[in-house]
């Protein structure tokens, strides 16, 4: 009777292929499969379109800005470049001004310089003239005094008299200046 039983089990497996589904089972997988389906295409997918176009604008846009910032980066470059060439264009030109107006001082100096030695000059020989006269003049003293002493000693007469003292120097020295 086992034996018969197991026969009837064995008969009862193949009759039923593993393989295909029963015909319930395949009507609830459809549906749970469409309702799946259905959920993931009006809630899931949009999420990931959404997000992909998210992405690909922020993708668009970065290079788009990194597009800008070098467009931006050449210009100012080239501004930076020009604003350079400039100041070294008035470097330039104020160092030439500087040695331009260098030349003019030193010059401007020099002439000072020229007038003040020429002025302490003229004063320098007006001093000695003043002081050779100032010497004339006191040697004239001196010298009409030891004359007139002289004289009146080889005289021997006094010669007090200041007016007849200087005739006599003045004589006496413009005697010397002639023989000289």
């Amino acid at each position: 009777m086992l034996e018969l039983h197991t026969l009837v089990s064995a008969a009862a497996d193949e009759a039923a292929n593993p393989l295909i589904p029963k015909t319930a089972e395949l009507i609830v997988g459809v549906i749970a499969f469409t309702l799946l389906f259905l959920v993931l295409r009006s809630k899931v997918v949009p999420m990931f379109e959404k997000a992909f176009a998210a992405r690909t604008e922020a993708i668009q846009g970065g290079m788009e800005k990194a597009e800008q910032a070098q467009r931006d980066a050449e210009k100012a470059l080239q501004e930076y470049t020009a604003q350079l060439a400039d100041a070294r264009g008035e470097a330039q030109k104020i160092r030439e001004d500087a040695r331009v107006e260098g030349v003019a001082i030193i010059s401007d100096f020099r002439a000072k310089a020229q007038e003040e030695a020429d002025r302490i000059s003229a004063q320098a020989r007006a001093s000695i003239e003043a002081e050779r006269q100032q010497a004339i003049t006191s040697l004239r003293t001196e010298v009409g005094a030891l004359a007139t002493e002289l004289a009146s000693k080889i005289v021997g007469e006094a010669l007090d008299d200041q007016v007849r003292q200087s005739r006599i120097v003045d004589r006496f020295l413009g005697d010397l200046e002639k023989s000289n």
